[in-house]
C-alpha cells in the first residue's frame, strides 16, 4: 500500500510517474459520541475505510486528518476538539496545494464527519479554480452508496453515535465500544419538522441521535464491506475520469 508518511520523496516520484496520480486524504473529527463510543470514531472510520480503498485502487494514501468541524457539537460534554469551519478550509486547502505540487492530478477527500461537509466543499472550490486541471472529489463515508446511507439513515434521520456507528465500531475498532453502556445510550431524533438546524446541546440528552442498543458485530461487518465495496468502485471510476472538455487556460494571445 502506498502510504504518504511512508514513502520518500523518490518514491512519491516513482508512484506518479508509473502512473497512479492520484491520492486520498481520509478527514474524521474528534468529538464526542455519547457515553458508549469514543471521541475518535469519526477519524477511525475514515482512516481504516481509506486504508482498504487504497489497498485494493493503489491510490496514494494521505495521514487522516483528526480533527473536524464539530462546533456544534457544543462545549455540554468534554472531550470534543474542533476546528471552526474557516480553519478547516485552509488546512484542507493547503494539504492540496502540496498534493497539487507534488505531481497529482486527483484528490479524493473521504470525509467521515458530516458537519465537515461545507468547509470542505469549499476548500473543493478553491483547489479546482487555482490549480486548472486538478480534480477533486468529495466523498461522504456514510453516503457512498444508496445502501450505505440507508443504513445510516435507519433509526434515524439526524443520526450520531447510531446503531450503524456503534456497529461499525464493534467491527473494526472494539476498543472505542464500551458495550455496558449501549442499552442506556439510545436517544430519539428530536429534529422532525424543525425550520432551525439546532445544535446538539439542544436535541439529544447524552449526545447521542439513534439506537446503538441495536449494534452488533455482524452488522458492523457487512457494512463496512460494503463501504470497501462501494468506496472503492468510486475512487477506480474517478481514477480512469477526465474532464468533460479539455480547454486548459485561455490564452490571450491568440486574439
Amino acid at each position: 500500500m502506498n502510504q504518504w508518511h511512508q514513502m520518500t520523496w523518490e518514491e512519491v516520484s516513482l508512484l506518479v510517474s508509473s502512473g497512479i496520480d492520484s491520492a486520498i486524504l481520509p478527514v474524521g473529527a474528534t468529538e464526542q459520541h455519547g457515553p458508549h463510543l469514543g471521541c475518535g470514531m469519526d477519524s477511525e472510520i475514515a482512516h481504516q475505510l481509506a486504508e482498504k480503498v487504497a489497498e485494493q485502487t493503489q491510490v496514494a494514501l494521505l495521514p487522516t486528518l483528526p480533527y473536524g468541524c464539530s462546533i456544534g457539537h457544543s462545549k455540554r460534554w468534554p472531550g470534543t476538539i474542533a476546528l471552526q469551519p474557516k480553519t478547516l478550509i485552509d488546512v484542507v486547502k493547503d494539504i492540496g496545494d502540496w498534493v497539487h505540487d507534488s505531481g497529482f492530478k486527483r484528490l479524493f477527500i473521504l470525509n467521515s464527519h458530516v458537519s465537515n461537509f461545507a468547509p470542505l466543499r469549499c476548500a473543493l472550490e478553491i483547489l479546482r479554480a487555482e490549480h486548472d486541471g486538478f480534480m477533486v472529489a468529495l466523498i461522504n463515508s456514510a453516503s457512498v452508496s444508496e445502501r450505505v446511507k440507508a443504513r445510516h439513515f435507519e433509526d434515524a434521520e439526524d443520526w450520531h453515535a447510531n446503531e450503524a456507528e456503534t456497529s461499525l465500531m464493534m467491527a473494526v475498532a472494539p476498543q472505542l465500544v464500551r458495550e455496558d453502556k449501549l442499552q442506556d445510550s439510545d436517544d430519539p431524533d428530536r429534529t422532525e419538522d424543525s425550520v432551525f438546524s439546532h445544535p446538539v446541546n439542544r436535541t439529544s440528552l447524552n449526545g447521542v441521535t439513534g439506537s446503538p442498543s441495536l449494534a452488533t458485530l455482524e452488522r458492523g461487518t457487512e457494512l463496512f464491506d460494503w463501504m470497501v465495496e462501494d468506496l472503492s468502485k468510486v475512487v477506480k471510476k474517478g481514477m480512469a475520469e477526465t474532464a468533460p472538455l479539455d480547454y486548459g487556460y485561455f490564452d490571450k494571445t491568440n486574439l
